[in-house]
C-alpha cells in the first residue's frame, strides 16, 4: 500500500501514527495490497477554500473526502481492484474544537476523522439512517480496533 501523509500546518502530528492507522483500516476492509491514499493536515483557511470549492459551503470544516478510483471494499472472496482510493484531509484546529466538546484528544479525534474518510472513500455514507447506522458502526469498530492495539509492535 502506498499511503502518503503531509501535515502542511504548525500542528505537531505524528504522521507514522496516521499511516499505521490508514494501513490498519486499508488491510481490515481488504483493500489490495496496492492501493494508494494520501492524507493532507491543512489549517483552516485552506480548508474553508476546499470547503467552498467542492461543497459550496462557507467555513472550515473537519474533514474532506475526496474519492479518485471509486474503489470499494474487498470480500471474503474476491479483493478489491487496485487503484487510487482518494485523498483525505483534515484539520487539525476544527478537529481540536471537537475533541475539547467531545471529551477526547485532538489527536484521538484526527484518528477518528481519517477513518471516517477513509470509509467515504471506499463508498460508505451516513445521508440516510440506516447507511448512517453502518457507517459509524463500522467506524467505531475499526478505530477502537487500532486504538487498542497501538504500540504492541513495539513491546
Amino acid at each position: 500500500m502506498s499511503i502518503e501523509v503531509r501535515n502542511e500546518t504548525t500542528t505537531r502530528i505524528d504522521e507514522r501514527e496516521f499511516v499505521d492507522l490508514a494501513r490498519f483500516v486499508l488491510e481490515k476492509m481488504r483493500m489490495h495490497p496496492l492501493t494508494e491514499l494520501s492524507i493532507l493536515f491543512v489549517d483552516e483557511s485552506a480548508m474553508e477554500q476546499l470547503h467552498i470549492q467542492w461543497m459550496d459551503e462557507p467555513g472550515p470544516t473537519d474533514v474532506l473526502s475526496f474519492p479518485m478510483d471509486e474503489l470499494t471494499p474487498g470480500t471474503e472472496d474476491q479483493a478489491a481492484p487496485e487503484g487510487l482510493l482518494g485523498d483525505i484531509a483534515i484539520c487539525p484546529s476544527v478537529a481540536a474544537k471537537q475533541a475539547a466538546s467531545s471529551g477526547h484528544s485532538a489527536v484521538e479525534e484526527m484518528l477518528l476523522l481519517a477513518t471516517h474518510g477513509m470509509l467515504h472513500l471506499m463508498g460508505y455514507d451516513h445521508a440516510e439512517e440506516d447507511e448512517k447506522k453502518v457507517m459509524f458502526d463500522l467506524q467505531r469498530r475499526l478505530l477502537l480496533t487500532f486504538l487498542s492495539t497501538r504500540g504492541q509492535d513495539a513491546e
